[in-house]
């Protein structure tokens, strides 16, 4: 089996090998001038490529199971590898980000449940828009200023939108999709406990 590592699914797997460096930088803001500003250069780049990878292989019809794979993937690690650091530094609320990776290890399983069903979940509107929110919230939170807008940051009013539009698109894709948990043929998809 070949990976076909066509330049959309280059940039996606550039957003994971990305994070690490994001996650590097803002853990050794104590020790690094400008630690920051070095993380905001890493993490902006690989935000921006989650918007490439999927226009491209749009515009040159060359969408792929993997590519799929690794779109959704890239964008986990990004915003969940850039929260755990946020939140180790005091510039993330733990409660937003358990709501976020808890909508995300939600929808992997509604996921996981209708292709039991031999259905998919495709994206949404709302699950775009969610994580184009996490990404500003995140990228803020890098870059945040002394300037508060009432009792928060820019970037926490920004995180609070990332979680109402994260929460209210798992609630649009359970909606939607509730007809995978229809009983039907028993199946067991269980596996030890994962």
């Amino acid at each position: 089996m070949s990976l076909s590592l066509n330049v959309p699914n280059q940039l996606a797997l550039a957003r994971i090998i990305m994070t690490p460096f994001v996650m590097a930088a803002v853990l050794l803001s104590d020790q690094i001038d400008h630690a920051f500003g070095i993380a905001v250069a890493i993490f902006v780049p690989a935000a921006l490529t989650d918007f490439a990878d999927g226009y491209l292989a749009r515009r040159w019809k060359i969408t792929t199971v993997l590519g799929a794979f690794l779109d959704s993937v890239a964008d986990k690690i990004l915003v969940v590898g850039s929260l755990l650091v946020l939140i180790e530094v005091g510039r993330a609320w733990s409660w937003a980000a358990f709501i976020i990776i808890g909508r995300e290890i939600a929808v992997m399983g509604l996921r996981a449940v209708a292709a039991l069903e031999k259905s998919t979940v495709p994206p949404s509107f709302w699950g775009k828009s969610k994580t184009t929110f996490q990404f500003f919230a995140i990228g803020f939170a890098l870059i945040r200023g002394e300037t508060e807008l009432g009792p928060f940051f820019i970037d926490e009013w920004l995180m609070l939108i990332a979680v109402f539009a994260t929460v209210l698109s798992g609630w649009d894709y359970f909606r939607r999709y509730a007809s995978a948990f229809d009983p039907g043929e028993p199946v067991d998809a269980r596996s030890g406990d994962e």
